[in-house]
């Protein structure tokens, strides 16, 4: 018996949060739902100097060491900073180790 109202209580948990999610988005319809979260669109993603590290998976000292070694990474400048497009960063790591 509680287990069945365990289950009968998530259901109008689960209900709540997607019912209140469409009305937050109701008169938004380019909003991203729940099933965009999912999809990777980082074609035009652009990464700051300072977190490329995050993206290689290395410390930040290894990073910009492999900055300076290389430097033909693609990169932007943009009012003097310097960003990476993720998808060429990507691209490019996998050519380095091939």
């Amino acid at each position: 018996m509680e287990i069945d109202l365990l289950w009968i209580g998530i259901g109008i948990a689960v209900a709540g949060y997607f019912i209140g999610d469409g009305l937050k988005n109701f008169k938004n319809p380019n909003a991203k739902g729940i099933s965009d979260i999912f999809e990777d669109d980082d074609d035009h993603e652009l990464i700051k100097e300072t977190d490329v590290h995050y993206l290689i998976g290395i410390s930040k000292e290894d990073a910009n060491q492999l900055i300076k070694d290389h430097p033909d990474i693609p990169h932007i400048l943009i009012n003097n900073k310097v960003y990476y497009p993720k998808v060429k960063l990507r691209k490019w790591l996998k050519d380095l180790g091939s």
